[in-house]
Formats: structure tokens, C-alpha cells, sequence
């Protein structure tokens, strides 16, 4: 099966970049537009298989943006991007054609959760991703997997996640407010002690199952990055 492809619409910067990951890992091709006079002119191109629009955009809004396509018989499902307190809007969209609704601020993985939903309705879904291999580590996205020498690593659904971020992109240093961003999303409150305590339970489940290698380096003063140092 192809690689399914995701047409954002949405001026936040920030908010892009938070999609362009988190769709990423779930093994489907981002394409953004930042306003929305051009981003209906690239709808309009066709070969989506989902539109991801938000309602407030420089240009045009997403409101106009949803009647246009619906006028056309446009038959790629969207998925819309709106601020909290917005309900009728929100009702509009639908009405219009939109198929379902994310209020922001939102998880990243209710996001990819509820695009995965969407795909899977109309028959189109994520090829699988394949897994990222080094000495003794492999991930296996796919199956949320992750061993040291066939020796399961158990661990929980955030460290697996900062893991995969993490090993996705050796060498890149993260820092901890862009992996709260990146894994929790723009409405987790806590501090950014959490990343370090992930990264201290990840760390030591690696060793557990028997790793020679470590992984995950410390960039003092500024966050992590994956890297595999020989012991």
C-alpha cells in the first residue's frame, strides 16, 4: 500500500511542526500551506487522502474553505482544527462536509488516533513503517516494539515514544520543552522534569535487557539526542 498523504492547512508554525512529527511516525506524508487562499488553490490539486484544516487562517477561513470543496463533490475527508469555545463553528464545519473535529490544544496522539479513524473508514490506512535497527536496538514502530538482542525492553507508551523521536533523528539534540511538546502536546502542565525522568527510566531499561551500547545522550544545558556510543 502507498504512503497515504496529508494535505495540513494551518498558519501556526508550531502547531505544523508538532504535525509534521507526530504524522510522520505514524508512517504518512505531510504536506503543509499556511494560508488559506493557497491551501484550497493545493486542495484542489487532488491526490490527498486526508485535509487537516484549521477554522481561523490568514487569506480565507477554514469555514469557506470546507464550502468551496463541498460545492465541488470534493470527496477527501477533512479533519478540522479548532480553538476551544468554538461549537458552533465547529457544527458548521460539519455540516459542510468536515468529518470529524480536534479542539486545540490537543495530544498529539489523539490527533493521529483520530486520523487513523478516518483513513481506516474510507479504506485507506498507514503502510507499515519499518523499524529502526542499530548493533543491539531495534524499534519496530508498527508493533510499538522495542528490543535490546531479541530481549523485549518494556517500555511505557511516552518512553517508547521519546525513544522513537529520539532514534528517528540520531544525533539531532531535542530539548526538553520541544519533547513536551513533541509527545505530551501544547496542554500538558507539568514541568520539564518529566523528560528527564523518562529518559532515566529508558536509559536503565536498556541496560536491563542486556544492552553493551548506550543510546541516549545528554546535551548539558540544553536537552538529548540518540547516539550509539560503543561501551
Amino acid at each position: 500500500m502507498r504512503q497515504p498523504v496529508i494535505l495540513v492547512i494551518e498558519d501556526d508554525r508550531h502547531i505544523l511542526e508538532l504535525l509534521k512529527v507526530c504524522l510522520g511516525q505514524e508512517g504518512y506524508k505531510v504536506v503543509t500551506e499556511e494560508n488559506g487562499i493557497q491551501g484550497l488553490a493545493r486542495a484542489k490539486q487532488g491526490g490527498w487522502d486526508l485535509i487537516i484544516l484549521d477554522l481561523m487562517l490568514p487569506g480565507m477561513d477554514g469555514l469557506t474553505i470546507c464550502k468551496e470543496l463541498s460545492a465541488k463533490d470534493f470527496s477527501v475527508p477533512i479533519l478540522i482544527l479548532t480553538a476551544k469555545g468554538e461549537e458552533f463553528d465547529r457544527v458548521l464545519g460539519l455540516k459542510l462536509g468536515a468529518d470529524d473535529y480536534v479542539v486545540k490544544p490537543f495530544s498529539p496522539r489523539e490527533l493521529a488516533a483520530r486520523v487513523e479513524a478516518i483513513l481506516r473508514r474510507v479504506g485507506k490506512t498507514a503502510s507499515a513503517l519499518e523499524e529502526i535497527q542499530f548493533s543491539e536496538l531495534r524499534i519496530n514502530p508498527s508493533l510499538r516494539v522495542t528490543t535490546i538482542n531479541d530481549n523485549k525492553v518494556l517500555l511505557t507508551p511516552k518512553e517508547f515514544d521519546i525513544l522513537y523521536l529520539l532514534a528517528s533523528h540520531p544525533g539531532r539534540v531535542f530539548t526538553r520543552d520541544e519533547l513536551l511538546n513533541r509527545i505530551w502536546g501544547f496542554d500538558y502542565l507539568g514541568g520539564s522534569r518529566a523528560i528527564d525522568e523518562h529518559i532515566k527510566n529508558i536509559r536503565q531499561k536498556i541496560k536491563e535487557a542486556g544492552a553493551h551500547y548506550t543510546y541516549i545522550q545528554t546535551v548539558w544545558g540544553v536537552g538529548y539526542k540518540f547516539e550509539e556510543l560503543a561501551p
